[in-house]
C-alpha cells in the first residue's frame, strides 16, 4: 500500500473570502505565539508551540482559493529527527459547493509511518477539524488548547 500523505478536509457556511482570511489569521486557531506576517506571498512567519517551532513561508496565494506554506526550517523537540517537518509542505484548497465552502487540507510529506505521524494527525485533526471550524463557525478557535499534546 503506498503511504499517503495527511489529508483532511471540513466544510463550513461561510464565504471563501471568509474562509480564506480565517486560515492565515493562524494565530487565532493554530497558536497565538506568532511572528512575521501569515498574510501576503512571501511572508515567513514563525509559530511556536513550547520548545516546538515551524518557520513557514507562503509559497503560493490564490485569493479566497489556494493557500500553500513551505516548511523552510523547524524544531520539533520530542521528536528523534527535530527537523523531521523541513521541506514539507502544506496545502491548503478552497472551494464552494451549493453555498457551502469546502476546505480541503493536505501535509505533504507527513506519511503514516514517519515519527510525528500519529501525534501530528491528532494535532492537526483537533486544529482543522475543532479550531479551524469553530473559528469559522462561531468567530473563535482554539489556538491555546492543544499545547498538551505537543
Amino acid at each position: 500500500m503506498e503511504k499517503q500523505d495527511y489529508r483532511t478536509s471540513i466544510t463550513a457556511d461561510v464565504t471563501p473570502q471568509e474562509a480564506f482570511n480565517s486560515i492565515n489569521d493562524v494565530s487565532k486557531w493554530w497558536s497565538q505565539d506568532v511572528k512575521g506576517s501569515s498574510q501576503n506571498l512571501n511572508d515567513i512567519f514563525t509559530i511556536t508551540f513550547g520548545e516546538t517551532w515551524l518557520e513557514i513561508k507562503i509559497v503560493e496565494l490564490i485569493a479566497d482559493r489556494k493557500i500553500v506554506w513551505h516548511v523552510a526550517d523547524c524544531y520539533k523537540h520530542f521528536l528523534k529527527d527535530k527537523k523531521e517537518w523541513k521541506d514539507t509542505t502544506m496545502t491548503w484548497e478552497i472551494s464552494t459547493d451549493y453555498g457551502i465552502t469546502q476546505i480541503g487540507f493536505t501535509h505533504f510529506g507527513l506519511v503514516p509511518g514517519v515519527e510525528c505521524y500519529e501525534i501530528c494527525e491528532k494535532a492537526w485533526d483537533f486544529y482543522i477539524k475543532e479550531s479551524l471550524f469553530k473559528l469559522l463557525a462561531k468567530g473563535n478557535g482554539m489556538p491555546e488548547l492543544i499545547k498538551t499534546i505537543q
